[in-house]
């Protein structure tokens, strides 16, 4: 097989990618180790920013997220028992998040690929990325109990961090920058209608909560737990105690429960590999970098990458200039470390440390009020909580 543009990995990263790509003109093949099912079932992120909501749109995507998504203006800050909202538009003159599951935005993509794009192979195990030093780079794959090569001018892999594509730049050329958190977010699913219209963050002594939902009948809920916590552990009406507890106000707001339908434990870590390009084999989404969830930033940070691609592979086309290919790598960096900033920094913000300090508290306490109590700190989450700028 030949192609221009070899995608390892079908996730929202490498269906978007192959999408603008498409709408450019270029050709493209799309490798996904996984069936369709587990694409299109498997339970990740849910906030969308405003540039990812706008790319979705211009790319043809946006029709049924429109429907069915949920526009949020802003978000809650619980802490002490007292509540302060955090109003997105009125900060970052117009911006707003979407609720929109990446379950849902692949399904979107799939079937706009398998409608109109190039070769979506499921079921299509990628093996080993090959020359990317050169200008024809290759991928071996394993498809229907057979091995094949996708020869290719780029690859871009998509194929999250346990995936071939890194693998495949030496490991003397990396540099990787971590961090571990000694803490892990145990999350459910819940056939109950969210009990807050806006997503809520919560910190407490026993730990960080967050309401969220995937739509107006289904809540998804976290709790911080201890690293390596097995979820089978948790009782379901322990677990709502629990949460119970943690986003309890001074007022008449009530958690509703319900049918918990999924458990789930989330490790929390910080990864950033640099660079992320080598030769013509480039890395997006996971593949390159990690952040802790709770700054709602992994899947829009791989539809940055991808879009910086698409816009640079298409520059090239037009123009015949590599100049913008060739900064790939630092112009997503610039991007990927803000949002790992804004990560950390929430993480640290609402978490409990299990080795915190009565001064930590009162440091994280007075982080909050001045959150509450500043404009410009609160405009400085809600530009980073809407997302940063595409370049």
């Amino acid at each position: 097989m030949r192609t221009t543009v070899g995608i390892i990995g079908a996730g929202p990263a490498g269906l978007l990618l192959a999408r603008l790509l498409h709408n450019a003109g270029i050709d493209s093949v799309v490798l996904e180790s996984r069936d369709r099912a587990y694409v299109e079932h498997r339970q990740r992120a849910g906030i969308l920013e405003q540039g990812t909501v706008d790319v979705l749109r211009a790319a043809g995507a946006g029709d049924r997220m429109d429907r069915e998504g949920l526009p949020h203006d802003g978000i809650e800050l619980r802490h002490d028992k007292k509540r302060h909202r955090v109003d997105f538009p009125a900060l970052t003159g117009g911006r707003s998040v979407m609720v929109y599951a990446q379950t849902e935005v692949c399904k979107d993509l799939i079937a706009l690929q398998l409608k109109d794009g190039g070769p979506l192979l499921f079921e299509a195990e990628a093996l080993a990325v090959e020359g990317a030093e050169t200008d024809t780079p290759r991928i071996r794959f394993r498809h229907e109990g057979r091995e094949d090569v996708l020869e290719c001018e780029y690859v871009v892999g998509c194929d999250g961090f346990w995936g071939v594509a890194r693998k495949a730049i030496p490991a003397e050329l990396t540099k990787v920058f971590e961090r571990a958190y000694p803490f892990a977010w145990l999350g459910i699913l819940a056939d109950v209608p969210p009990s807050h219209d806006e997503l809520v963050y919560a910190r407490h002594d026993r730990g960080f909560a967050l309401l969220s939902m995937r739509s107006p009948s289904v809540s998804r809920l976290y709790l911080q737990v201890p690293e390596g916590t097995d979820a089978g552990s948790w009782e379901d009406e322990e677990i709502w105690d629990e949460l119970e507890r943690r986003f309890e106000t001074d007022d008449d707001w009530t958690l509703e429960r319900g049918p918990i339908t999924q458990k789930s434990v989330t490790p929390m870590r910080s990864y950033v590999h640099e660079p992320m390009r080598h030769g013509r084999l480039f890395l997006a989404g996971d593949a390159a970098h990690i952040v802790p969830p709770t700054g709602a930033k992994g899947l829009n940070l791989a539809v940055g990458d991808v879009v910086t691609f698409a816009r640079a592979l298409t520059y090239r086309k037009e123009t015949g200039s590599a100049e913008r290919l060739d900064a790939y790598s630092e112009t997503c960096l610039r991007r990927v470390w803000q949002a790992e900033r804004f990560s950390y920094d929430m993480t640290s913000l609402l978490h409990r440390a299990p080795d915190a300090t009565p001064f930590e508290d009162r440091m994280q306490l007075a982080r909050l009020e001045r959150i509450a109590g500043s404009r410009a700190a609160e405009t400085d989450l809600a530009e980073g909580y809407t997302g940063f700028p595409f370049e």
